[in-house]
């Protein structure tokens, strides 16, 4: 009988992780949805159903939740409040992928650690869970058309165009999102010269982009001391409108302002912008698909979504 040396062994154990990780990466096209938490569910439904006009559906991932849909494959999932909370409200960040199973073997080849299994919902979709180095559960999701959420209601907007969370540490998440996942640079800015606070990459294939809101590291934003209120600022998401001044205006007529919002502003991206802001704090900025006058700091190096 032929001995198969301990190194020649280890070689062939590892040549199938080798050639799937030199394989491309499945495509990650956009934005799915955000989690949130909500201490109050009525008070959540009244922000999500009627202020910001998604359609609700039953959530097929927990049965505690549930989904406000803007399109039929962009929505936000708003959960319970657990016990254990910390100040953050925000729960999850989720992205679309077109092959689920082939993307978390894709990572699992590269090493990532913390992924759960691959799940399939009630409504067929496929999705698994990580974390980012700053320990924020990203999901991937590949959503079933079989099964897609027919819009009867009338949103602010239909689409979702970012996402912007905490980091602490640039290098960390650059590894994880630009190198591992592919995604790309589209501009950066500051509410001062010399800070970066600021950093935004689109999805390595679409034009939906995630935004690092800096604290330390080069930011103007303190690091400590941060407040369930200011981190709900930080940690957002942003639907895409094509007029401000219509959106605001619509907003006004059918009495749909939230208590607390803010703006229009022109934002330092030089798109017009406008904040209205959940029950539990976390801030939902309408922004306008394309700017209208020179960003600041740094040139778009990417398109802007148009719709």
């Amino acid at each position: 009988m032929k001995i198969i040396s301990p190194k020649l062994f280890a070689a062939l154990l590892l040549a199938p992780l080798a050639a799937l990780a030199q394989q491309p990466r499945p495509a990650i096209t956009g934005i799915s949805h955000m989690c949130v938490y909500a201490h109050d569910l009525a008070a959540s439904d009244t922000f999500y159903g009627h202020i910001l006009g998604a359609t609700k559906a039953p959530d097929p991932q927990d049965p505690t939740g549930a989904r406000y849909y803007f399109s039929p494959t962009q929505f936000v999932e708003v959960l319970p409040l657990p016990a254990d909370h910390t100040i953050s409200r925000m729960a999850c960040v989720a992205y679309t992928t077109t092959d689920a199973a082939a993307l978390r073997s894709y990572l699992a080849a590269h090493n990532l650690t913390h992924l759960s299994e691959l799940h399939t919902s009630t409504d067929g979709a496929h999705w698994f869970d990580t974390q980012d180095p700053e320990g924020n559960k990203v999901q991937f999701l590949q959503p079933t058309h079989a099964h897609a959420v027919a819009i009867t209601t009338h949103p602010i907007s239909t689409r979702i165009i970012h996402m912007g969370y905490l980091v602490h540490n640039r290098a960390d998440e650059d590894h994880f999102y630009r190198e591992l996942l592919g995604f790309r640079p589209y501009w950066y800015g500051a509410m001062k010269p010399e800070s970066l606070d600021w950093i935004s990459q689109q999805v390595p294939d679409g034009h939906d982009w995630l935004e690092y809101m800096m604290v330390g590291d080069g930011s103007d934003t303190p690091i400590d001391h941060l407040n369930e209120r200011e981190i709900g600022v930080l940690n957002h998401f942003s639907l895409g409108v094509p007029n401000m001044e219509q959106a605001v205006t619509t907003l006004y007529q059918q009495d749909r302002l939230s208590p607390r919002h803010d703006g229009p502003q022109m934002g330092r991206d030089g798109k017009w912008q406008a904040n209205l802001y959940d029950p539990d704090n976390t801030r939902v900025e309408l922004m306008e698909f394309q700017p209208v006058s020179k960003p600041c700091c740094s040139d778009f190096t990417a398109s802007s979504p148009t719709h």
